[in-house]
């Protein structure tokens, strides 16, 4: 039994029109007309002997073959990606350093690392793992190639916002605000000041009229973790690397105020920088992106 060749092309718009929520969006991506693109999905279909796509109102939704061949398309990506990324640039060589916040550390790091010393195995990367003035300060310096920042009033020259990312009280499943109600201020566990995180949530139960202290403050992501999972507690970050046995808590259960979403942003030690930063740089915003979805 001879089988077809996926088309590569076809399987880029494929995934991407189920990314962006439409083939018409799909299509000004790739600078290809609409018609073109169905042209592309049709083949798809022929090859795989079966529909991908059935209508939904007035979009669109998957088959269950086209659940299946989305998983396996981005797979192939993946891999063609890596493949070629990897016979391109396998000259790179040298060293890059890279600032990240705890969260990130914690729950993203490993990929990026995998990712990249499969594609280039001569570059050494070195990283470091502080809070988030600390990193823009390395970065301003020189003494870092690349950081993530939270926060929107950053002090650095050459920046990439990447997203906005929603910010949500973090506390034990059984925690509610019944104390509150009696007067008790919020048991709050924190990084000190000044925290992209800390500071507009104070703000937050300020302009709600409900009081607050400070229960634990700590200067690691791991002790605000273990301290609210002890009860001791609520927190506030994004749900990023949020561990089992913590839950974002809903506003209009626990009466908590909603909080602002936070910027994030890539800072950038060079306007111009070398192909090794660059290579490191568009790994990490693509797992960034990919895992944003799920967050």
């Amino acid at each position: 039994m001879v089988r077809p060749h996926l088309d590569i092309d076809a399987l880029r718009t494929f995934v991407l029109g189920f990314e962006l929520g439409s083939f018409a969006r799909a299509a000004d991506r790739v600078g290809r007309s609409q018609s073109a693109v169905s042209a592309q999905l049709r083949k798809l279909e022929e090859q795989v002997g079966q529909p991908l796509v059935t209508r939904a109102g007035r979009g669109l939704a998957l088959t269950d073959a086209g659940e299946r061949l989305l998983s396996y398309a981005r797979r192939i990506l993946d891999l063609n990606d890596e493949a070629i990324d990897s016979l391109r640039r396998s000259e790179l060589a040298g060293r890059v350093r890279l600032g990240l916040p705890q969260d990130f550390a914690e729950a993203w790091l490993p990929e990026v690392l995998g990712r990249f010393s499969r594609v280039h195995s001569n570059v050494l990367v070195e990283i470091v793992v502080e809070k988030v003035h600390a990193l823009v300060d390395k970065t301003r310096q020189g003494e870092l190639d690349l950081s993530l920042a939270w926060g929107a009033s950053i002090d650095a020259p050459h920046l990439t916002p990447i997203a906005e990312i929603p910010t949500v009280w973090i506390g034990r499943r059984d925690w509610r605000l019944g104390r509150i109600a009696r007067g008790e201020p919020v048991p709050l566990v924190a990084f000190e000041s000044p925290c992209s995180f800390r500071d507009p949530a104070i703000g937050a139960l300020d302009q709600a009229g409900l009081p607050w202290r400070i229960a634990v403050s700590s200067p690691s992501l791991s002790g605000l973790w273990a301290a609210a999972s002890a009860g001791l507690g609520i927190t506030m970050r994004t749900r990023i690397g949020l561990p089992d046995e913590l839950v974002a808590l809903d506003p209009t259960e626990s009466g908590l105020p909603a909080l602002p979403a936070v910027s994030l942003t890539l800072v950038r030690a060079e306007s111009e920088e070398d192909p090794t930063v660059s290579a490191l740089a568009e790994i990490v915003l693509g797992v960034i992106a990919e895992r944003l979805k799920t967050v």
